[in-house]
């Protein structure tokens, strides 16, 4: 779930390091303790539910969590929910897979992050919401959100918000430079050496190897090189999408044409602040974090569709998450009730909203209140005209890894080497697909390369 926060995008790698030896021990499929019910109930299960009252707890850390519960204990007065922040993104994983292992100690719901959920899915550690009837809410969602919380035949959360990816950019930066927003990666390149040769302290963006951009790259350039069915899983980092970004990305890498500042750094805020880095190709919940922590830049950002290789529009995400319920959970019809309220209810995405979340709800991203916002930091643009029409364009059919957390653990080891070398990106997929193979098949996969 990430937006205003830094840590829902941007995994930090040492973090995500320690969340990955964490899970490494037992062999990913066979790891599951789950314990406690295994829910097959229905919807009237949790009317009844509701209406009889009870205690869950549950883990999230977005900034809204505290005033949702507060609005649900309201609605529902006899239903105690204990609100507890385990931690971000990796940090929680790893306390929850520890309780998952020990069979005890897990939460009623917890927030996961799209790219984790089928890992806790396969360990057999999540309720299967089919159960309560909300496949049938399919149409309540877009597209990418809801095909990222369906894992094979099974439905283990609820979308809470959506990152369709766009350019954000310094217009005031490209007015200087007469630079014009580039609509294809060709432009796009054609305009980092523009700016980079007008004023070598002023780069195109910043990237200096991150796997969730580079997985949300691949995927915007109709790469699909994870399948996963069971325990069957192939990788194919050279299929003709992933080949096709690093071929694009190369050019900016080996051309020294990319800001080697860390994201969400001091030194990151301070350069889209004065204008160094001119664009971000990121998600949609990007303008909440540039509105509280670059507010020195109010007025000169712009949000455009994010370039394509032909010009035709097509989109991925980056991003954001749902809410699970845990098959430790004694009370699975108590919990599934509150997390449909969370996330289906208007009056809790209301504050998710107001708390600067970005919508996976088609109700909210089709609304004329949302489309309408002009907010002044951005010039008075209708951002969410952009935003809203990038989620259409998000292409389905993509998959992360049932083991994604760890791959994301190595990639700074990997493709991240050749980004410092400023070598070619095709050979650190390679070298990442290799690692990614050889780990799979040390915990009960059967991964094969194509």
């Amino acid at each position: 779930m990430k937006r205003i926060s830094p840590s829902r995008t941007v995994l930090r790698r040492a973090a995500t390091a320690a969340v990955a030896s964490a899970m490494i021990g037992a062999s990913l499929v066979a790891c599951s303790s789950g314990g406690g019910s295994t829910a097959s109930g229905d919807a009237k299960d949790i009317e009844s539910a509701l209406e009889a009252g009870g205690e869950i707890t549950y883990w999230s850390w977005t900034p809204s969590a505290e005033a949702q519960v507060a609005a649900f204990e309201k609605a529902y007065p006899k239903v105690k929910v204990n609100l507890v922040n385990a931690g971000t993104n990796t940090t929680e994983y790893t306390k929850l897979q520890n309780a998952i292992k020990a069979g005890k100690g897990a939460p009623d719901v917890a927030q996961v992050e799209y790219y984790a959920i089928p890992q806790f899915a396969l360990s057999d550690s999540l309720v299967d919401l089919n159960a309560y009837g909300f496949g049938d809410l399919k149409d309540d969602y877009s597209p990418g959100p809801w095909s990222s919380v369906n894992i094979g035949d099974g439905l283990y959360a609820l979308p809470q918000d959506s990152g369709p990816m766009a350019m954000f950019y310094n217009k005031t930066v490209f007015d200087q430079y007469g630079i014009a927003v580039p609509t294809t990666w060709d432009e796009y390149i054609a305009a980092a050496a523009q700016l980079h040769t007008a004023d070598p302290s002023k780069y195109i963006t910043n990237d200096s190897g991150d796997s969730g951009f580079a997985t949300s790259m691949i995927w915007q350039a109709g790469g699909r090189p994870f399948t996963a069915d069971g325990t069957k899983v192939s990788v194919n980092l050279a299929d003709e999408g992933s080949k096709k970004w690093a071929d694009t990305w190369n050019q900016l890498v080996e051309g020294d044409l990319l800001s080697s500042v860390p994201g969400w750094s001091d030194d990151w805020y301070k350069s889209l602040g004065n204008g160094s880095i001119a664009t971000l190709i990121t998600g949609a919940w990007m303008p909440g974090v540039l509105e509280s922590s670059v507010a020195e830049a109010s007025g000169q950002w712009r949000v455009a569709p994010i370039p394509t290789y032909d010009g035709k529009p097509a989109n991925a995400e980056n991003g954001g998450g749902g809410q699970v319920v845990l098959k430790q959970s004694k009370n699975p019809a108590l919990a599934a009730g509150f997390l449909k309220w969370l996330n289906n209810d208007e009056d809790s995405v209301k504050v998710f909203l107001d708390n600067g979340g970005f919508p996976a709800t088609t109700a909210d991203l089709n609304s004329d209140e949302f489309l309408s916002a002009a907010p002044e930091y951005f010039g008075g643009q209708k951002i969410n005209e952009v935003l809203v029409q990038g989620a259409k364009d998000v292409s389905t059919g993509w998959q992360y890894l049932p083991y994604q957390v760890y791959a994301n653990s190595i990639f700074a080891d990997t493709v991240g080497q050749s980004y410092a070398n400023k070598a070619d990106l095709n050979d650190g997929l390679a070298d990442w697909q290799k690692q990614l193979v050889e780990y799979g098949n040390t915990q009960g996969f059967t991964v094969t390369e194509k």
